[in-house]
């Protein structure tokens, strides 16, 4: 299986990619704005790939639920230098670059973020009625990463009980409408959409049942870090989730997840490649994968 973002490719089996998390917001649920600061966001963003992140993943507008919607212009202002300072830097690097990443739901962004270097779209938003933002995708040959939540994200778990069959069928159907816009099957990346409008068995049953939508034959994202249901089950705050966040990137690895998003880049990269490894060794391994298996990357046209 392939994921092809511009110019990189990721080849399946291989290790899991890790996207670190870069919160250019004043609001994030995470860490409090932190990084909102130009120079504190690229830093953190080159800490993270020092640290072993593959994908970096950079947002300016909170998906927390309850948080302010943010201008457009006011986004652009908050990702665009950020993602040229990045692209700059990994520019004329000597080993393969981290992918850049644009979290984003707005088609004006994802495109000005594309100019700018990044390969990726993030979008929570995959339950959109128009095709403006895939059209683009396509243009420009971007990855795409398509999540599954109610069209007013946070409006709640709409009483579904087989959420695996629920969030199956959103998957099949938008890979066909994508399909349709012009985005091939090899652009494209699906996230469950862990917290997003769903209860907390909701998102348990999602966790355990992960493997079953290896069958969709695309890459799996696993986005579990520190969030909220972890404090449903265990009663952990904000800083007090890694433990659970990481028991949840095992369990996704083991599970076949294909990129586990991540605010502890350091921690989740030495986790999962011990799991990785553990796994490999099982004379009957359910996830294989292999070692070598690199990123490859082509200057930018």
């Amino acid at each position: 299986m392939i994921f092809r973002a511009r110019h990189f490719e990721y080849v399946f089996p291989r290790p899991a990619l890790v996207m670190g998390i870069v919160n250019v917001t004043p609001d994030s649920f995470s860490d409090g704005g932190k990084h909102f600061h130009l120079n504190a966001a690229v830093a953190h963003a080159l800490k993270l790939a020092e640290q072993g992140a593959e994908i970096l993943d950079i947002g300016g507008e909170s998906t927390r639920p309850g948080a302010e919607p943010v201008e457009e212009k006011e986004e652009l202002r908050r990702v665009v230098p950020v993602i040229e300072k990045l692209f700059a830097a990994f520019k004329n690097g000597r080993r393969v670059p981290p992918a850049i990443s644009i979290d984003t739901m707005k088609p004006s962004v994802a495109r000005a973020a594309l100019e700018a270097g990044a390969s990726i779209v993030n979008d929570v938003a995959a339950n959109r009625c128009d095709d403006e933002l895939w059209k683009i995708v396509a243009q420009f040959g971007a990855g795409y990463v398509a999540m599954h939540a109610p069209p007013g994200l946070h409006t709640g778990h709409d009483g579904q009980k087989d959420i695996i069959r629920t969030v199956s069928a959103f998957f099949s159907e938008r890979l066909k409408k994508i399909k349709a816009a012009g985005v091939a099957p090899e652009q494209v990346v699906l996230d469950l959409g862990i917290g997003f409008g769903k209860d907390l068995e909701q998102n348990l049953q999602l966790l355990a049942g992960l493997r079953g939508f290896q069958k969709l034959r695309r890459p799996l994202l696993l986005g579990a870090s520190r969030k909220s249901f972890i404090e449903k089950l265990l009663g952990a705050k904000v800083n007090e989730r890694l433990p659970a966040s990481l028991a949840c990137a095992i369990l996704g690895i083991e599970a076949g997840a294909h990129i586990i998003r991540a605010h502890d880049v350091a921690e989740t990269v030495q986790a999962i490649r011990m799991a990785e490894t553990v796994l490999a060794k099982q004379k009957k391994p359910r996830r294989a994968f292999a070692l070598a298996g690199q990123a490859i990357a082509v200057g930018k046209n």
